[in-house]
């Protein structure tokens, strides 16, 4: 016993000295560099020492100290860490400030040293308001309708003359609205053609004006989808064909601009709680438009009951959503300043593993466990007759 100790003592000291240099180093650039992804980091770490456990349980010899430095080395190589750029004054242009998101990122980034031109719909309205009050002189609110090429022609006349021969850094694409959910069957083509507008042709129109801005900077696109636009959820055609629609421009862009140096990213927010749902007027007006324009034999179909409870599920959507936006903001703050950003983020709860499973799984898997789920309690007054 005591012989096999002597031998092995070494070999302790030694796996004991490549662990505490490799975790010295290691710690260090994940301090200095922050480390992308910390539940991969702990996972990486758990597996090492265990291969540790391993090489010296197992390989008691040389063979087994040169297999866990190599494994601690290529894990140092390949360590999940960001590089992110200075701020610098970087200029971003948001649209949708009012409120919500778009409203929280431009406070965000204000704090944070950029130049920001907040875009909003009611350039005299409370939101438009409340960041004057707030935020430095950095901060420019600009009157910015996305559906009014003359607003977006004036906004692009006057940051083109603030920001001069440096650009603009960023275009945050974030002003959308969600319209009345409900059946695709029951939603009037106005609707799908508004959301379409707002959702999409909006930020079309809005990208293409500001692309020679961008491409001088080799800065930054960033296109604030939906989960809604990754996934087909009932209840949202109209406002999930149009963010889908949103979302693969966003593709299209990422190829298309990478030889002029712009990165452009596409953020899949999942329940958060923002102001898109609209007011209790505006469900109303909304409610009363979509019962209008039905048809007499499909009202019947419906029946008065189940439309009523589509609003009724839009009086519940807030408490099913989460009111902290610091992970939508922290997403859409790793795409501005990454050196490497994604070209797809999904924050929020279980954001990434539905559309994983989307897009990987069998349909009917997803029909059967995430369709039904969203699916209403209330029936359609005739299937009801037909139980």
């Amino acid at each position: 016993m005591d012989t096999y100790i002597s031998k092995a003592d070494p070999f302790v000291l030694l796996y004991l000295g490549v662990t505490a240099v490799f975790g010295i180093i290691a710690f260090y650039k994940a301090k200095k560099n922050q480390v992308e992804k910390k539940c991969i980091f702990a996972h990486s770490l758990l597996l090492l020492f265990l291969l540790e456990i391993f090489c010296f349980a197992m390989l008691k010899s040389y063979i087994g100290l040169i297999l866990f430095s190599m494994a601690c080395l290529i894990f140092y190589i390949y360590l999940p860490v960001q590089t992110m750029l200075s701020v610098d004054t970087k200029a971003v242009l948001i649209t949708g400030t009012d409120s919500g998101i778009g409203h929280a990122l431009a406070k965000r980034l204000d704090n944070l040293g950029f130049v920001v031109f907040a875009g909003v719909l009611n350039k005299d309205g409370p939101g438009a308001e409340e960041l004057k009050r707030s935020c430095s002189q950095r901060l420019h609110v600009l009157q910015l309708d996305i559906t009014s090429s003359a607003q977006i022609q004036e906004a692009y006349l006057q940051i083109a003359e603030m920001v001069q021969n440096t650009g603009l850094w960023g275009v945050v694409n974030n002003a959308g609205i969600l319209g009345f959910p409900g059946d695709g069957e029951l939603l009037p083509m106005s609707l799908y053609k508004q959301c379409m507008d707002v959702n999409f042709f909006g930020p079309v129109e809005v990208t293409k004006k500001f692309l020679p801005l961008l491409r001088k900077s080799r800065g930054r696109l960033i296109n604030i989808s939906s989960l809604a636009g990754g996934i087909p959820i009932p209840r949202f055609a109209a406002y999930g064909a149009s963010k889908a629609a949103l979302s693969m421009f966003s593709g299209v862009m990422r190829l298309e601009l990478s030889k002029w140096g712009v990165k452009v990213a596409a953020v899949y927010p999942g329940g958060f709680r923002t102001c898109i749902q609209g007011t209790s007027e505006l469900w109303n007006t909304q409610e009363k438009h979509l019962l209008e324009n039905l048809t007499p034999d499909v009202k019947e179909d419906y029946g008065d009951d189940y439309i009523v409870a589509l609003k009724n599920y839009l009086l519940h959507m807030p408490s099913h959503c989460d009111s902290d936006l610091s992970l939508v903001l922290d997403d859409v703050l790793h795409a501005l300043l990454a050196k490497s950003p994604h070209g797809l983020y999904a924050p929020g709860k279980n954001a990434y593993r539905n559309l994983c499973i989307f897009c990987y799984f069998p349909l009917w898997f997803y029909d059967s466990f995430f369709g039904k789920g969203h699916t209403s309690k209330s029936v359609p007054s005739a299937l009801g007759n037909w139980v």
